[in-house]
């Protein structure tokens, strides 16, 4: 009654097979992973494929412009709220066009985020392309007070197969930008 009372783990037999048959699982499934991570071969691209991405995040203009309140209008304001200048909140959406070597690719249009469409908008297209040299053309609207696109890039580019061309909206560097 004594011996059967005894853990496996005290260093019978019992305990050595137990260890030899943990590292013999843990070994089978490190071979697993390490089968499965290198195979099947994975490619995102065809091998005469590039990728343009274009990704804008960009808060248009306001829909209209400021005003000055009259004393009328400040009087039936409470104290706390009386701003001599009423601002509209919200934001234009934002306008993009993209032409590759002279063909329309991309026209849309984003609305403002936010409950009171006072947020930035937001696009996102991912275009394979064959590999080789490109005509870039991307144009931006981003104020419905205005005709025509504020923002406009024209370039020509040559991409790389499987190389990654993004296509941003930066305001520090003036505008629309090739990475």
């Amino acid at each position: 009654m004594a011996e059967s009372l005894k853990s496996p783990a005290a260093g019978g037999p019992r305990g050595l097979r137990a260890w030899v048959g943990q590292t013999v699982l843990y070994g089978l499934f490190a071979l697993a992973v390490g089968v499965f991570s290198h195979w099947p071969p994975y490619r995102h691209l065809a091998a005469d494929l590039a990728l343009i991405k274009l990704s804008l995040v960009h808060t248009g203009k306001p829909v209209g412009d400021c005003r000055p309140l009259t004393p009328e209008e400040l009087a039936k304001l409470p104290p706390n709220m009386r701003a001599p200048v009423q601002c509209p909140r919200e934001r234009s959406p934002v306008t993009v066009e993209l032409d590759i070597d002279g063909a329309p690719v991309v026209r849309a249009e984003a609305a403002p985020s936010g409950l009171a469409r006072d947020g930035a908008s937001a696009i996102y297209r991912r275009i394979p392309v064959r590999a080789g040299d490109r005509q870039i053309s991307v144009r931006l609207r981003d104020d419905v007070r205005s005709e025509g696109f504020a923002y406009r890039l024209e370039r020509r580019v040559h991409l790389a197969p499987a190389q990654v061309l993004v296509i941003d909206f930066d305001t520090e560097k003036g505008g629309i930008t090739l990475q």
